[in-house]
């Protein structure tokens, strides 16, 4: 089967086949962007079925080279499978044999004289999640408990991805190199549709405009996976659907769930539930009478972890309750909900409660111990699949540590709270670290032993743009002249942290750089900005840089990382 009748043909059988939904032979011009130089935004790399086919085709006897070439592609049965990127920019996987129909039907096939069978197949979500669980198992994202890592904020997709994967082959540590959060995202559908970007808050900054990297949930993940499987390295690494927030509100829970069907190819899911915790400092009784009592009595025993005995008073379980309930059972409906996506396969969960809503104080709401062990106590009686928890230890975006305790303070509290974490078999997460400084790290390192998930993100795009001002000085011009129109209408609007950035930027003279105050705080919204149809501003000239610029960033990110690894674990 070949050309335009093939494709159709494929393609109703494919989807008959459950391989998830299925895109029309349709050109990469009629979508509001360049797909094959805006990555990460599609949830497949074959986006016009027909021209794939095409080229697959062209290359006619060539592929009996290709697959008599040594270590080309993985073996299956009397077939070789590629991954093979086509002159246009697309993906597919390419058949040479036989193999006993493990993707689905083909795009196309043909015959070569010598009898060889050359299948084609795209490179869509549903059919790269069974590529790799049946033919490249060792380089799939996956689950991986409780095993300490970075989480690799991926704002530059492929242009990340290359140093990250070096540091991780040169460290040999684990990461989620798949993660971005729901500020950073779009769904799919509304970037096809030319739907604005939603408004949302970001703790500490303020509110925003979300998917300012102008990646989406679904292509982040076909895209990081390919990235992956074209490493020459086997790598541990999973896939995270950060920052998933429930809001307050009868459709916050909908809108998680929402989200985390986007994500459902994802290994990790971050759940925020901040906006839901009660900071009042009130206390609650539970208004099922048995309920209550049986809770209480559950909380109310003693329990030693480390050098440490707790015994938690009624009114500190009353409080207790008070904050963190809704919240627990909105994690209880959602973990649920992700377990009927992922069909019975192993996923990570987070409960993170480090962030706050903006009228509560970053210092006014840390984690204590308490909290800690009766959250997680929570978690085991309700019988929870957590793996990771993320408390407020006090570390706020674009700041370096400044809690009044001090770095004692913070190793006390970490040492203490590690220790309850590893009684309950959970790993702990320290979120927005970009900004700490090595002795701040190493603080963390002596009081987790190494035994943390740490995550990053702005402060590799920073890395970006400060290689980028040495490779093409007018791109990094327009970028920071974006970035100070944006603070300009921050401060004009009433926003004294943005009137503070350009004042502090001002005194120090004011120059376009990538470590100003105001480019470190205003230019995440460039990249991924948007006209009103949808269509991408500036995001291509990003992913058309020279060969010379992405060696040299593949260098600088793998040093980056290679340092956190070494303060860290």
């Amino acid at each position: 089967m070949s050309g335009t009748n093939g494709t159709h043909c494929a393609l109703r059988q494919t989807r008959a086949a459950g391989f998830g939904r299925q895109w029309p032979s349709i050109k990469a011009r009629q979508f509001p962007f360049d797909a094959a130089r805006n990555p990460a935004v599609l949830d497949t790399a074959t986006w016009d079925r027909a021209a794939a086919w095409r080229a697959v085709r062209g290359k006619g006897e060539q592929w009996a080279k290709h697959c008599a070439s040594s270590g080309a592609g993985v073996r299956r049965g009397a077939a070789v499978f590629d991954l093979v990127r086509l002159p246009d920019g697309q993906q597919v996987f390419v058949e040479l044999g036989r193999g006993g129909a493990a993707l689905g039907e083909p795009l196309g096939e043909m015959t070569l004289k010598s009898g060889l069978r050359v299948a084609a197949y795209p490179t869509d979500a549903a059919i790269l999640d069974r590529y790799c669980r049946v033919l490249r198992p060792l380089n799939r994202p996956r689950a991986l408990g409780a095993t300490p890592r970075l989480g690799i904020g991926s704002r530059m997709t492929t242009l990340l991805w290359p140093g990250a994967f070096e540091a991780m082959r040169r460290g040999g540590f684990a990461a989620n190199t798949i993660q971005n959060s729901v500020r950073e995202l779009n769904l799919l559908a509304d970037i096809l549709a030319g739907r604005p970007a939603p408004k949302n808050y970001a703790c500490g900054f303020g509110t925003i405009e979300t998917g300012y990297t102008g990646s989406t949930w679904e292509g982040l993940w076909v895209s990081g996976v390919l990235a992956a499987l074209h490493s020459e390295h086997a790598l541990r690494y999973g896939a995270d659907a950060d920052h998933l927030q429930v809001k307050r509100g009868a459709s916050g829970l909908a809108r998680a769930r929402r989200l985390a069907q986007a994500a459902r190819y994802y290994t990790f899911f971050t759940l925020d539930m901040a906006d839901v915790l009660d900071y009042s400092g009130r206390e609650r009784r539970l208004s099922n009478a048995a309920e209550r009592r049986m809770v209480l009595a559950y909380h109310r025993e003693p329990v030693r972890m480390g050098k440490h005995r707790y015994v938690l008073a009624d009114r500190t379980i009353g409080r207790l309750i008070a904050k963190y309930w809704d919240a627990l059972d909105a994690l209880a409906e959602l973990a649920d909900s992700i377990s009927g996506l992922k069909g019975g396969e192993t996923f990570d969960l987070e409960f993170t409660i480090d962030e706050h809503p903006p009228e509560v104080a970053a210092f006014d709401c840390l984690t204590t111990a308490e909290e800690l062990l009766f959250v997680l106590r929570e978690i085991r009686r309700r019988g929870l699949p957590v793996t990771y928890v993320a408390p407020n230890f006090g570390q706020e975006k674009g700041w370096d540590y400044r809690c009044p305790d001090g770095l004692n303070g913070l190793e006390k509290r970490m040492r203490e709270q590690i220790a309850i974490a590893d009684g309950f078999g959970v790993m702990l997460d320290v979120h927005s670290a970009d900004d700490l400084s090595r002795p701040v790290r190493q603080a963390i390192r002596r009081a987790t032993g190494g035994r943390l998930h740490y995550k990053i993100s702005p402060s590799l795009q920073l890395l970006f743009a400060d290689t980028l001002a040495d490779h093409d000085a007018r791109l990094f011009r327009e970028w920071c002249e974006d970035a100070q129109a944006y603070a300009r209408r921050e401060a004009t609007a009433g926003s004294v942290f943005a009137a503070d950035c350009l004042r502090t930027d001002a005194a120090a003279g004011g120059k376009p750089s990538a470590r100003g105050q105001v480019f470190h705080h205003y230019s995440f919204a460039f990249v991924g900005r948007r006209a009103p149809n949808g269509r991408f501003l500036h995001r291509d000239r990003f992913y058309a840089l020279p060969g010379a610029f992405q060696r040299d960033y593949e260098r600088r990110v793998a040093a980056r990382l290679c340092e956190l690894a070494k303060d860290l674990f």
